[in-house]
């Protein structure tokens, strides 16, 4: 299955392209960071067009199709409506519109309580790397908020950010308990998104740290928990790469936008956390793993166009 099923691709997506939005948003954020503004632009611009056809067709689904939109309401996949808006909400606080990020911040809060409950209670035992996207959403909500809230100067923005960041951690403890540790070897992208999770708890702890909110004993122990969670982001990092090696998966799967989103995160969180962890040495190092994020994902991109045309030719009648 691709991004792009057929002539009439923008209907019926499911809700797995979702990560396809959070990869190229991501990116946009760690471009911004490197000061790439042009090519950041660009991809926010495709992140943005990408969003608005997953809200277009998540809004239809909702009308027409409540039991198709009840079916996909439970699955893991799901949280990516919340994530993707708020990596994209991120990028738009970092360009200055604050106001467009805040709305965007009010969506997710609304979609998040309801999309994570259905989630979880249809958790089960050896659940694939999606099971950490309840992780990533909370997370992804803790970001928005601590960036609007250093935007605005909004305090009560900047705690409500620290309860998100707790509740993502819970998220990923619950979710690392139900894991299948052999997706390490055999999953079809998704699975490494349970390195991704940590890196954008590191990305919201940065911003915490960052925040003038906390100070003394708070400061530090945010600064600690930030730089545990990134050193752990690059442990999955590693392990979820040399695993590529030995067991290549080279055919495409929409899945693998879920592998390009946490190489995006891992280096936008090393970016991210250089400055208030005072650690210079991380800066290049997110450079250097910005741009395999980008190569990703224009392999990723490739590799969906190649398929496509590929089943195109084999459809019956053509």
């Amino acid at each position: 299955m691709s991004i792009l099923p057929g002539h009439d691709w923008w209907n019926g997506l499911p809700p797995a392209a979702g990560a396809a939005v959070m990869a190229t948003g991501i990116i946009s954020v760690g471009l911004h960071l490197t000061g790439h503004e042009a090519v950041s632009l660009v991809a926010l611009v495709v992140a943005g067009v990408l969003w608005l056809v997953l809200a277009a067709d998540f809004a239809s689904r909702l009308l027409s199709d409540r039991g198709r939109f009840r079916a996909e309401a439970d699955t893991p996949c799901a949280l990516t409506a919340v994530a993707a808006t708020t990596i994209i909400g991120t990028r738009l606080s970092q360009q200055g519109w604050q106001t467009a990020a805040a709305v965007l911040l009010a969506v997710a809060a609304l979609l998040w309580p309801a999309l994570l409950f259905n989630v979880v209670r249809h958790w089960r035992r050896r659940m694939p790397g999606a099971a950490f996207l309840g992780c990533v959403a909370t997370q992804g909500l803790s970001v928005l908020a601590a960036s609007l809230a250093d935007a605005d100067q909004q305090d009560w923005l900047a705690r409500a950010a620290l309860v998100t960041f707790c509740l993502g951690l819970l998220c990923y403890l619950a979710a690392l308990f139900r894991f299948d540790l052999r997706e390490v070897v055999g999953g079809a992208g998704d699975h490494w998104v349970a390195g991704g999770a940590l890196s954008i708890s590191a990305l919201a702890g940065s911003k915490l740290t960052a925040s003038p909110v906390w100070t003394g004993s708070a400061h530090t122990t945010l600064r600690t928990v930030t730089l545990a969670l990134l050193a752990l982001s690059l442990v999955w990092y590693v392990v979820l790469l040399a695993a590529e090696l030995r067991h290549p998966r080279p055919r495409y799967d929409i899945r693998r936008w879920a592998t390009v989103f946490p190489l995006g995160m891992t280096a936008t969180a090393c970016l991210s956390v250089a400055d208030p962890a005072g650690i210079a040495w991380l800066r290049p190092l997110g450079e250097v793993l910005l741009w395999i994020a980008v190569g990703a994902w224009l392999l990723t991109f490739s590799a969906l166009v190649v398929s496509h045309l590929t089943a195109g030719r084999a459809a019956p009648g053509r």
